[in-house]
């Protein structure tokens, strides 16, 4: 059976294009033109992943992301966005989307990052990819509480089968990605990981040096988890990536 697209995108040569796109890659698509009607389609027959136009009449994509949340609804969603600005950008993300794409886009880098996003979603993963020495963020752990699904590191826990995190006692409410990105940083506590690496193991393609696509998660993680007068834990290695660790 092929896999089911909503796409929600007022500009009808732009609606029409992607539709006919996706189709072509082997989607079945149903396309709306408004949140409205994005909101009554997915009630309707749920997808398996969302594409939304942010700016919309009526309810915007940001509301429909907002909405589905609300609802538990944790249907991948992917933004289609004419904003640049990085606040703009954390607005959906806030919302509760997964990835954005900003326009004008190449059709090559929406079919990527569906990919990407239907991959995380799977019932099944494929084994990662890359050395030994990088724990994957849905690899399976040796040690009997990391089996468990149980993870610590820096001060933050995490239950990985429950999607919950907390750092000392609060918890952190975050989106998937948010969440999948802290899970491979805590297994590998201690450890830089490069921009390309953390590109795969989360999105499952490297977007490429200009791409501001992990900064702006970094970012919006570290507001989630450093309360006031709280120490960092996520550190920028300049030119190189990241690392989680209690200084």
């Amino acid at each position: 059976m092929p896999q089911t697209v909503l796409l929600a995108e007022d500009d009808r040569a732009i609606r029409h294009a992607l539709e006919r796109a996706l189709t072509l890659e082997g989607y079945a698509v149903t396309a709306v033109a408004d949140g409205v009607e994005a909101l009554a389609q997915a009630h309707r027959t749920p997808p398996d992943i969302l594409v939304l136009d942010v700016m919309m009449p009526g309810i915007d994509g940001l509301q429909v992301c907002r909405v589905l949340r609300a609802e538990g609804d944790r249907t991948p969603i992917l933004m289609l966005t004419a904003l640049v600005e990085t606040a703009d950008r954390i607005a959906g993300l806030d919302a509760g989307a997964d990835d954005y794409v900003v326009k004008p886009f190449d059709v090559e880098e929406v079919f990527a990052r569906l990919r990407a996003l239907l991959r995380r979603t799977s019932p099944v993963n494929g084994a990662p990819a890359g050395g030994p020495e990088i724990a994957s963020a849905t690899a399976p752990a040796p040690a009997s509480r990391e089996a468990l699904g149980q993870l610590a590191a820096a001060g933050l826990h995490m239950d990985v089968q429950a999607r919950r995190a907390w750092r000392g006692q609060r918890e952190l409410e975050l989106t998937r990605t948010e969440f999948e990105l802290l899970e491979l940083l805590v297994r590998n506590a201690g450890i830089v990981l490069d921009h390309a690496t953390i590109y795969d193991r989360i999105w499952g393609y490297d977007f490429g040096p200009g791409s501001k696509n992990l900064a702006v998660y970094v970012g919006y993680l570290r507001r989630k988890l450093d309360g006031p007068g709280a120490p960092a834990l996520i550190h920028t290695v300049r030119g190189v990536g990241y690392v989680l660790r209690e200084d």
